[in-house]
This record gives structure tokens, sequence and C-alpha cells, in this order.
């Protein structure tokens, strides 16, 4: 660069929010962090490597817009992604900013179940909050798009964009279409993870098992069902981070694609006017919204651990009492897989969040959106257009939300049921303990059908710490259900589920056995009742029982000793405060 064009380029870069182009001067949105990077004589270096990117004079000057994207060809929930990249990409340029793609990893739950890899799972949520607050800060973004869609992708980029506080959107990539065989719809869980049970129980043959797991996930797009990506798609848009329609239009949908053409250009105006920030519309109210948006849809117990570290991000504690309080005054409205018959499509059909939201008007709080309008005014303009997928508060599946916590001397802080997803019978379960230190154990022993009715599987040591990583435990519970034992059978674990569990299974019993958790002395033919109802979780036994246990137990040697699951542990906190490091 001679001497003369470098003048002229730190003079254009100091007249903040104007580019040549041509004879006519067209004023731009005013950038903000990314001054730092290229405002000033002192930063000839910085606008040489930009330069080095292809970028012009003209874009130098315009705000620099991140796209965290999440694509991977590894995840099906995330293949499309590299397509809404183009489309947010447009959106951004349109609006007069200058976009920039960077990558973050993603994996997918399905894949990595049952065996050491869903160890890495929730864990990976912190290193994405922690590498787009890297990125972002390192480059001076002066706002966001976040391209994310499975179940650890989407809290985690809530969770950066809540420390970093700029103007961001949440594109969550959409959900996947049912699948159809032999005349009926199929879906990853029902007709995958339980065939297992069923081929084990000898109900299912090589060619059915076959035939099913082809055509149960026909293409791009999270899995059919309410489980845990789904739902925090759901939750984004509640909460007021994506643009209304954005969590239940498929991912196949042109729809989808004109939602990120807006998000990109929404982004910038955003930037422009610097009043819409992330903590801004994250608030208390709406976090208060979106637990009740989960309790009316009856959505993933994931959920209980994502909501309390995205608001912690924000300042904002959410104890676990929060989550019981509004599920006993929310009825659960929407009953989709696994606890129905139904899927996302469906729902979208239905009219979506909003018409979800027209049905909640009158508990919702005021709360702000990145699309401009009050969260009230969004849900006034929904309309339900299937009574029967989106019910009316006077005709519920439940009259209490999706979701319950459970307390006793089992679980002092706490654990968590997807009660939308229990037969009633199944609501109060008293049964003999038979214990495993890891799910890997429990699952043979259900496969090798050693698991007789009337049995509660404990499953311990698989907590945030002792796992380490809480896997979830879909594996075991979708055995069970296609063995025919769901309603004979309860399962608890200091692990997690996948929101697309169902039967009664209590999980993040807290503390866990890592921790000295109660759970820990558990020995077989102990006595343990379930009462959803009164939300209780006991063991037959007494204090001074648990107390001389507790002084015999020898702690475990921890399973993982090098990487970054041997660091996730030392840092990790209990699942009952969203399992975040310290």
């Amino acid at each position: 660069m001679s001497g003369k064009n470098s003048k002229k380029s730190v003079k254009s870069s100091k007249k903040a929010g104007t580019v040549q182009t041509g004879k006519d001067e067209k004023k731009l949105v005013p950038s903000f962090n990314s001054r730092a990077v290229k405002e000033g004589y002192q930063r000839a270096p910085h606008r040489a490597l930009l330069y080095a990117t292809g970028l012009t004079k003209g874009q130098i000057d315009k705000p620099f817009v991140g796209i965290a994207s999440s694509f991977s060809d590894l995840v099906p929930g995330h293949i499309n992604i590299r397509d809404l990249e183009r489309w947010v990409e447009r959106g951004v340029a349109a609006a007069g900013g200058t976009p920039f793609i960077f990558g973050l990893p993603a994996i997918c739950d399905g894949i990595a179940m049952g065996h050491e890899g869903m160890s890495y799972s929730l864990p990976s949520r912190e290193l994405i909050t922690d590498s787009i607050e890297c990125v972002a800060r390192a480059h001076g973004l002066d706002g966001l798009i976040l391209l994310t869609n499975c179940d650890k992708i989407t809290p985690g980029m809530l969770m950066a964009v809540a420390r970093l506080n700029i103007p961001s959107i949440v594109v969550t990539a959409g959900p996947m279409l049912a699948g159809f065989h032999a005349g009926k719809h199929r879906s990853l869980v029902r007709d995958t993870f339980e065939a297992v049970g069923l081929y084990s129980a000898g109900k299912m043959d090589d060619a059915a098992l076959s035939a099913v797991e082809i055509c149960a996930c026909p293409g791009a797009g999270s899995c059919q069902g309410l489980y845990t990506a789904n739902t925090m798609a759901c939750l984004t848009e509640v909460m007021g981070m994506s643009l209304p329609g954005c969590a239940t239009a498929p991912a196949v949908s042109a729809k989808k694609r004109r939602i990120a053409y807006d998000s990109g250009m929404r982004v910038v105006e955003l930037i422009e006017k610097q009043t819409l920030l992330p903590k801004r519309i994250m608030t208390e109210k709406a976090f208060n919204n979106a637990i009740m948006a989960d309790m009316a849809l009856g959505g993933s117990t994931n959920t209980v651990l994502h909501l309390p570290a995205i608001a912690r991000e924000c300042g904002i504690e959410l104890p676990l009492k929060k989550f019981d309080d509004i599920s006993r005054t929310t009825p659960n409205i929407v009953r989709l897989e696994p606890a129905g018959d139904v899927y996302m499509e469906d729902l979208d059909r239905a009219g979506g969040i909003s018409a979800v939201l027209s049905v909640l008007k009158s508990k919702l709080n005021t709360a702000a959106t990145v699309s401009g309008r009050d969260i009230t005014e969004i849900a006034a303009s929904g309309k339900v257009l299937d009574p029967e997928i989106i019910r009316s508060l006077n005709n519920p599946f439940g009259k209490q939300g999706g979701i319950a916590i459970l307390h006793g001397n089992l679980a002092p802080d706490g654990a968590v049921v997807k009660q939308s997803a229990v037969k009633d019978k199944m609501l109060t379960f008293t049964g003999k303990a038979k214990v495993f230190n890891s799910e890997a154990d429990a699952m043979k022993a259900i496969t090798d059908k050693k698991i007789d009715k009337g049995v509660v599987i404990v499953i311990r040591h698989e907590g945030p710490k002792g796992g380490p990583g809480m896997r979830e435990m879909l594996s075991p519970t979708s055995a069970i259900v296609g063995m025919g034992l769901s309603e004979s059978v309860a399962l608890i674990t200091d692990g997690r589920f996948s929101g697309g569990t169902r039967g009664p299974c209590i999980g993040h019993i807290s503390p866990e056995a890592a921790d000295n958790g109660p759970i820990a002395v558990v020995e077989d033919g102990d006595m343990i009742t379930i009462d959803i109802p009164n939300r209780m979780l006991t063991v037959r036994l007494t204090d001074a029982d648990i107390k001389i246990r507790t002084a015999k137990v020898k702690p475990l040697q921890p399973k993982v000793r090098t990487g970054y699951l041997s660091r996730y542990a030392k840092l990790v906190s209990s699942a009952n405060t969203g399992a975040v490091l310290k």
C-alpha cells in the first residue's frame, strides 16, 4: 500500500458509517467493536490482513457480522446449514454489513449415544460458548448470527451471546420431516432406538430392522419429535432470540431460507440501533416465559440444565423450584413425540410457536424480541390452525406442565422427570433397586433379559463429574420400552435422559454419586418409591442408614484421567445448577 493510499484508507475509516461507491456516497451502518481492528494508522497491518481475505475498502468500512456456523457432514441436523449460510450472507450484505463465517463443533447425540462418545456431548456446550467468545472478541465482531440446531449447540451459542452481549440472532436449522414405512409415519426414537428392544425381545427380525433404519430419518433436520434440539429451538424463539416461525419451520423448507435471509438483514439493523442487546432480551421475564412454554409443550428434561446455564451468563438465577412452580400452574397443551404421536412438522402446520403463545397470552410476561415486537404482540398475532395439535387451556392434555422436579432422601438437591411422557399407572411406583455403576452395564443386563418386572434400575456414576459428561440414557430407556417393560420397570440415574425418553425415568439426581450423594449408597434390593404427583423420590433407608453406608463407600477412580473430560470433571458443577464450569 502506497503512502498516499494509506492516508486515504485511514481517512475513510475515520468517516464512521460512509463508503465511496462511484459518484454516490452511501450511508452505512456504524461499526462498533470492529473499529478496534480497522481504524487509524496503527491498524494498517490489521487492514492488510483483512484485504488478504479478499475484502474491498468498502467492505472493511461496514460493520463486521460473524456467522457462527455449526455446519457438519456428520450431523443430520446440520447438513443443511451450509445452504443457510448463503442466505444469511445475502441478508447481511443486503443490509449493509460484511459477513464472516467461522466454524464450530457439532455433536449428534443420536450417533454419540450408548458409547463413550456421549460423554462429550454436554461438555461440548462449554467449548462452543468459549469458542464463540474467543473468535468474536479477537476479531472485534459487531454482531452475530448463530446457525445451530442440535442439542448442546443451541444452548452453547445462547450462553456465548449472553456473555458477549453484542447484537445477535439465532437461526435454528429446522426439524427433520417424519419418515414413512409400511403405511406409517416413522421417527428416530420410536422406530429405531425402541427397535433395539423389540429386536432383543424377538419381536422384530433383521429385514424389518433394516427397513425401518433406512426410512426413519429421510433427510436433513433435527430429530422429528419434541426432543432436546427442537425444544431448545422453541424456547429460543419464546425468549425472543429468533425471528417468529424459526423454531418449527422444517429444515428442507423455503420458509427456513427466508428466515435465514431476514435474520441476516435484521442483525445489521440491531447493530445500528444498539438497543436490543441479548441481555435486554433475555431477562428474568423472558426466562419465565420460556419455562412456561416448555411446560405447555412438554419439552425435554435437558432444558432444566440449559436454561439455568444460559441465565447464569445473563446474571440471573433459575432455581429448580421455579421450574416446578411454573409446571404446577401451566397446562400441557401440546403432546408431540415421544409423549404423543405427532411431529414438529405438525406443530408448524398448526401455527407454530406463535400459536402456542396465543393460547398462553394471558400468562405471558412482556418481553422484547430480536424482531422488535414484544412477545405479547407476537402472541396476539398467533392463530391456532389445528386445535387437536395445540389445545386450549380449557382442554389440555394434562393439567400440569410436562416436567416435574422431585425431592426426597434419594435426591436432596432435586431430580427431573418428563411427567407428560409417563403413563398414569406409573406416576407412582415402588420397586426393588437393581444397581449399576455405568450405563453400559445396565444396557447389557436389559438386552440380556436380566431385568425383572417390579425393578427400579439405578444407574449411577454417570453425572456431570462422575460420567464424566452426564451421558444421556436413551439406549436403555428405549430398550425397556421396546421390550414391553415400560409399565413394570422404572429407571433412575444421576445421568440424564434424551428428550425422546418416555416412561418413569428420573434423571439429574443431585448430588450425584461422585459427590457422595445418597444414590452412591443404594444397594440391590433396597426399596425405592417414585411419587411424581407428590414430587417425591425416596429410598427406604433412615438418615442414620445413609450416613453409615456413606462412611463405608469407597470412591471410584476417575473414569477419565487425561484430556478435556479430565479437566471438565474437575471444574463442572452439579446438575441442579446447570452443570456449568466453575
